[in-house]
């Protein structure tokens, strides 16, 4: 125990003295003190006493697609400790392939009393869904904000990143290593965030390298789904179409396309360059290390708590897309075309 305050009061700059009377529960002790106190045990993975924890103000429902994709659990993540920081309880309820729907688990979710509920990549990202869901939910008084996806027919804020930047990036940073035979390997074309990173794909393509619209979507683009496996026959499709560079919509994809280059005796980026999106945790360490499009997930997280709280709170923000801008990564996947030194 001594131990422990010495550990506590180090970390909050204050004496020993004054974290065991914050721990009893004393007073005496100025509310700029007390709170430095509990912050130290919550960096030093402490439990607080459970008289000085923070009455919970009810629960918020966090739904995402499955957890195999890392950017998933790491948008959680950045949600869940916010949601815990301003005294909210996160659940999370992950739609998994044949369990339950979007539908079943909001009706849980609703059932339970939550204060409100993040959609990730949900359907309102389906350009073919039922929208009416979503206005039969606010009808039902439940505040609730939507992530990774965009619909003129939902009253709701919606927070994303910028898809058509995040193409034009790669493709510029590929251009410039001298690739001209690009392709682009991406999910099912019903998906907004698709669609947007084909726009993007499609209109860097034409400033950078003069291709016209319909040979770009034609021959260098290449849907197929959001996994390893899915990367991996886009890519096989997209090289035997004599494409030096893929850029991938997701990292899982793009890893699946590094494989499907070395089943065909490729180096990567000797022969052919690949580049990700979304910088998922541990990505860096791949072989070789992914050059991506970095999806601003902390920052995403946080707007999609704060405007939560702020419907929850009956000062909605404008129901409008709030759109963050990704950066790139460059590592060791990407380096200039086979047989061109790069270009200014």
């Amino acid at each position: 125990m001594t131990t422990r305050l010495a550990d506590i009061a180090a970390q909050a700059g204050v004496s020993e003295a004054t974290v065991s009377r914050v721990l009893n529960g004393k007073p005496g002790v100025a509310a700029t003190t007390r709170q430095s106190v509990l912050a130290a045990l919550d960096v030093l993975g402490y439990e607080r006493p459970v008289r000085l924890r923070q009455r919970s103000e009810g629960l918020v429902g966090l739904i995402t697609p499955e957890l195999e994709n890392p950017i998933f659990p790491a948008l959680a993540q950045v949600i869940g400790q916010a949601l815990t920081r301003q005294g909210y309880t996160p659940v999370l309820a992950t739609q998994t392939p044949g369990g339950s729907t979007e539908d079943e688990l909001t009706e849980m979710l609703v059932d339970r009393g939550v204060a409100g509920i993040i959609y990730v990549s949900g359907l309102h990202a389906d350009t073919t869904a039922d929208m009416q869901r979503y206005e039969r939910l606010r009808a039902q008084g439940v505040p609730f904000v939507l992530v990774d996806g965009f619909s003129p027919k939902v009253q709701a804020p919606f927070i994303s990143p910028d898809d058509r930047a995040a193409m034009n990036l790669a493709v510029t940073h590929l251009a410039s290593l001298g690739h001209s035979r690009i392709g682009l390997a991406l999910g099912p074309k019903r998906f907004v965030p698709v669609q947007r990173k084909i726009e993007g794909f499609v209109r860097t393509m034409q400033d950078q390298l003069g291709l016209d619209a319909h040979t770009v979507e034609s021959e260098l683009v290449q849907h197929s789904l959001y996994t390893l496996e899915g990367g991996q026959a886009a890519a096989v499709a997209l090289i035997e179409r004599d494409c030096t560079a893929v850029v991938c919509a997701s990292d899982m994809m793009a890893l699946g396309a590094i494989r499907a280059a070395r089943q065909h005796g490729l180096g990567v980026p000797r022969d052919i360059s690949v580049v990700g999106f979304d910088d998922s945790p541990l990505i860096a360490f791949t072989d070789p290390p992914l050059t991506t499009v970095r999806k601003p997930v902390p920052a995403m997280g946080q707007a999609a708590v704060r405007t939560l709280l702020e419907e929850i709170g009956g000062t909605p923000a404008p129901h409008s897309e709030f759109v963050f801008m990704p950066e790139l990564v460059v590592r060791g996947s990407t380096a200039s075309a086979p047989g061109n030194n790069g270009r200014p």
